[in-house]
């Protein structure tokens, strides 16, 4: 090749476009577009009504990975129509742990089951899940809350049928993850969607006031309260009582009455716990031993017969549904039976003299 040539050729590869530099294409043809030109390009038109995510047209090839890790959340809907679903949300909460809340949760819900109504259980307290065990279902569970807000599975795909009621459900939280990963607006959207299944869905409210609260009270419509006679629980109570919506409805469970200690004065009465709260009173729950024996064996107590926490518990049910059901004054009734009971004891013969 003469020098001339080989001049002329350099001076064209010279003229040739920049591209060329980053080395060659296999096909000339193919899209030659880079990072830095999707970013500064604009972006492109979405038809109206489309579902096309914007963050995924932007993204660069680059960024592709990173989204490809980033936990996807069902689509929220920006307008809810709340009225037109047919089924209540009632949170139970309490404030204070300890209190029993759990447990009236699981037996109100079998009750209410046992009454007709297709109930669901629902599990808010994220990290430490107890609902499962009471109802005797831990072994049940695959799946949970946290799997449906982030698309892992479908709602009926994570609600575990429970063994002996056929209309009775519970949707389980999370036992490895954090209350802060659910918000809200998360829990609005799947209690919307239970509403449409089931007639009343049961929130099991975690103890506190913190997040796990005020995402259990974001997808309720009323609210049940349930504190025991003492009085931290009842100051808890009132605080709980105070933050909760304006336009919520609120009502009262006293749980674990002790009859005994309420007649020696060493307990409040019912009478005490309601000039304070001034709730509307849906039921008195007296203390019973079996309570502790069917939740280790995940029972509901309203099924141990002659129990009389079972009892009450089938009666505030009732009251739920509209049914009006006096409620027991148990210290009177405990004192009406310690009357008959002492007119029958018989006395003991004299041993003095003998």
């Amino acid at each position: 090749m003469s020098n001339d040539v080989r001049e002329h050729r350099e001076e064209l590869i010279a003229l040739q476009p920049a591209e060329t530099d980053v080395g060659a294409r296999p096909e000339p043809d193919q899209d030659a577009t880079t990072a830095a030109d999707v970013l500064s390009a604009p972006p492109p038109s979405v038809p109206e009504g489309s579902d096309v995510d914007d963050s995924s047209a932007m993204a660069s090839p680059a960024s592709q990975p990173a989204a490809a890790e980033t936990t996807h959340r069902r689509p929220r809907s920006p307008q809810r129509a709340r009225a037109t679903t047919t089924g209540r949300a009632i949170v139970v909460t309490s404030g204070k742990g300890g209190v029993g809340k759990t447990t009236v949760t699981a037996n109100l819900g079998a009750a209410l089951s046992d009454a007709g109504k297709r109930v669901v259980v629902v599990d808010a307290d994220v990290g430490l899940r107890n609902l499962d065990v009471v109802m005797g279902l831990e072994n049940r569970v695959r799946l949970h809350s946290l799997d449906v807000i982030e698309e892992r599975c479908t709602l009926d795909e994570a609600l575990v049928r429970d063994r002996m009621r056929r209309t009775l459900a519970l949707l389980p939280a999370a036992q490895n993850r954090d209350k802060d990963e659910i918000d809200p607006e998360d829990m609005l959207d799947l209690v919307d969607e239970l509403q449409e299944k089931f007639d009343i869905v049961l929130i099991d409210c975690p103890a506190g006031i913190e997040q796990g609260f005020r995402n259990a009270v974001g997808g309720a419509q009323e609210a049940i309260i349930v504190t025991t006679p003492e009085v931290s629980a009842v100051r808890d109570a009132d605080r709980v009582a105070g933050l909760l919506p304006g336009d919520m409805p609120a009502r009262l469970i006293i749980n674990r009455v002790r009859p005994q200690l309420v007649r020696k004065g060493t307990m409040m009465s019912v009478d005490d716990v309601l000039d304070i709260l001034r709730l509307d009173l849906v039921g008195v729950v007296p203390d019973d031993k079996e309570v502790i024996v069917a939740t280790n064996r995940g029972k509901p107590v309203i099924d141990v017969s002659g129990s009389p926490t079972g009892a009450a518990i089938r009666r505030i049910a009732s009251r739920l549904l509209g049914e009006d059901v006096p409620i027991p004054d148990f210290t009177a009734q405990q004192a009406w039976y310690a009357r008959v009971l002492s007119g029958f004891k018989p006395s003991r013969p004299s041993t003095k003299g003998s």
